[in-house]
């Protein structure tokens, strides 16, 4: 496999990275093809979430409430956080969690994946399962979790937009800022 960076590739195989951003960004599918162009392993939380618990995030949230699911989610982001090269992709919420934004900053090199509300709304709308836009209007919604979110996301050392494009795009990014990280 062709690497674009030496200084990327060490950056890879000194920790985990952490993919976070709202929901639609496109955490998973930049996370899966960063990962391979850094021949690391990648790891989609809300997957591992759901292992863990054996039940879905919608079914979680239902039966639980978010509060429950937050728990489980710092649980598991903790254990991600082992010093071993990854790709991880964070659910939208995650890094608003004290403890768990404390622990990927400490133990990971955080990349926040910014998109346009316009990008978000047209990704989301694809995809069924989301459990704050159930019954709700996802531009409403989305634009009220930005205004709150964005500024604890740009505590991300790297910050990556992720436009309506093809998301190689978002990858060719963050393959760039990484081979200029110390």
């Amino acid at each position: 496999m062709q690497r674009n960076s030496k200084s990327a590739d060490a950056r890879a195989k000194r920790g985990p990275i952490v993919l976070v951003g709202m929901m639609g960004v496109g955490k998973s599918t930049v996370g899966r093809r960063l990962a391979a162009r850094l021949d690391v392993d990648f790891v989609d939380a809300d997957e591992e979430i759901e292992k863990a618990a054996g039940m879905t995030i919608s079914e979680m949230f239902e039966r639980y409430g978010e509060a429950y699911f937050r728990d489980g989610e710092r649980r598991v982001i903790a254990r991600l956080m082992d010093g071993e090269p990854k790709v991880i992709a964070t659910g939208g919420g995650a890094f608003m969690q004290e403890e768990t934004r404390a622990l990927i900053l400490d133990h990971a090199l955080a990349i926040w994946l910014n998109a346009d509300i316009d990008t978000l709304v047209d990704r989301v709308s694809r995809r069924e399962g989301r459990p704050l836009l159930k019954g709700k209007d996802p531009r409403a919604v989305l634009t009220e979790l930005a205004a709150i979110r964005n500024p604890v996301y740009a505590l991300c050392p790297i910050h990556v937009k992720s436009a309506a494009a093809p998301h190689d795009v978002a990858v060719d990014s963050i393959m760039e800022q990484l081979s200029q990280w110390p």
